[in-house]
């Protein structure tokens, strides 16, 4: 099969015929139709991110395919069935705290670098393995929607946040980094999920407009200054009431100042749940005052990803209307212009807008 597989960090991806993957027990392999190259692909392939990825490796985060063989173990799944590929691996032999590897993209720790050594390639290939668990079902769709179902690598994500902050219908919620294209799809999920007031803050104007026009009165945006104290005053005015949820999804460049501004509009009893890039590259660590959180009985949890039962949730969203995948727009480039398609998505990437590769 063709792959485009990265050899050195830094280097350009080779497009070149590798072995054809067999499934073993507790493995599928699918014809990949659609693989999402997310916006910043190009920082985790230059080593700017300084990702744990063993090369040499074929990139990509999560697919969209048909079932092409299964495992002998595998009870359900037949070949031809739409499945999304969860790109989530988490070891076998620890229910408690398993061993996670983003198939393609990164591992977590020793014991994920070497989870990483049998699930190492991700889904810029004609075809990919991955674990039976990963692959999930999605129903029939139209193959020529399937770059748009690719849109589950962004959404799920945020979904993942708001399903452990345990976000209810009709409650405030405040997405910090709002204008980024996690942001954006945090903002559609939340609506999708019947939050009754969205606050998006962030400095790009016209970013924030576009949510407007979008989603209308239910998201209310807010320009940020850098001034924390005034921050937080202007997504608290916003809110018109109090704030239950905070999901922060800042990348890796943004300050901590700009995270705890957001996380501190929360009400008494509220949650804050940290999935963001804070600090991850050196920057300053995110400080919450012991006695705010300690007096106003503040819940804050991190979430890496999202629970496995997260995606077919999600895709019964989609699959409903309530989120609507013709918000998405869908760049599409064939394999052997990976390359191509990495800056594509570096330079036109962001809020409701993905770059796939077609194999």
């Amino acid at each position: 099969m063709k792959a485009a597989v990265l050899k050195e960090f830094g280097r350009p991806l080779a497009v070149e015929d590798v072995a054809d993957p067999v499934p073993g027990t507790g493995e599928a392999v699918v014809d990949v139709v659609a693989a999402p190259v997310l916006h910043y692909s190009d920082e985790v392939l230059s080593g700017a991110r300084r990702y744990l990825l063993d090369l040499p490796a074929i990139p990509g985060v999560g697919a969209v395919g048909r079932v092409r063989s299964v495992g002998p173990d595998a009870t359900k799944l037949r070949p031809g069935d739409w499945v999304y590929c969860d790109p989530t691996v988490r070891s076998r032999d620890d229910a408690v705290t398993p061993d996670i590897v983003l198939q393609g993209w990164s591992a977590r720790g020793e014991g994920g670098l070497r989870l990483q050594r049998h699930f190492r390639d991700g889904g810029w290939a004609e075809q990919a393995m991955i674990p039976t668990e990963n692959a999930i079902p999605l129903g029939d769709i139209d193959p020529a929607d399937a770059g748009r179902w690719a849109m589950l690598s962004l959404c799920l994500v945020p979904y993942g946040g708001f399903l452990d902050g345990g976000l209810q219908p009709g409650e405030t919620v405040v997405v910090s980094g709002a204008t980024g294209a996690y942001g954006g799809a945090a903002v559609a999920v939340a609506v999708a999920m019947g939050a009754g007031r969205v606050v998006a803050p962030g400095r790009n104007r016209e970013a924030l407009a576009d949510l407007e026009r979008r989603f209308g009165n239910r998201v209310r945006t807010v320009v940020l200054t850098g001034n924390e104290d005034e921050d937080r005053a202007a997504m608290q005015a916003a809110a018109a009431g109090p704030v239950d949820l905070v999901l922060d999804i800042l990348p890796p460049s943004a300050s901590s100042a700009a995270a705890r501004a957001a996380a501190m509009t929360v009400r008494e009893f509220g949650r804050v749940v940290l999935m963001g890039g804070v600090g991850m590259l050196g920057g300053d660590d995110l400080a919450l005052p012991y006695p705010w959180l300690m007096r106003n009985s503040i819940t804050v949890r991190g979430r890496w990803m999202c629970p496995r039962d997260a995606v077919p949730k999600m895709i019964a969203l989609m699959r409903s209307g309530l989120l609507d995948l013709a918000q998405f727009q869908v760049d599409e480039f064939a394999l052997a212009a990976a390359d191509e398609a990495v800056q594509h998505a570096a330079k036109a990437g962001g809020r409701f807008r993905l770059t796939v590769l077609r194999p």
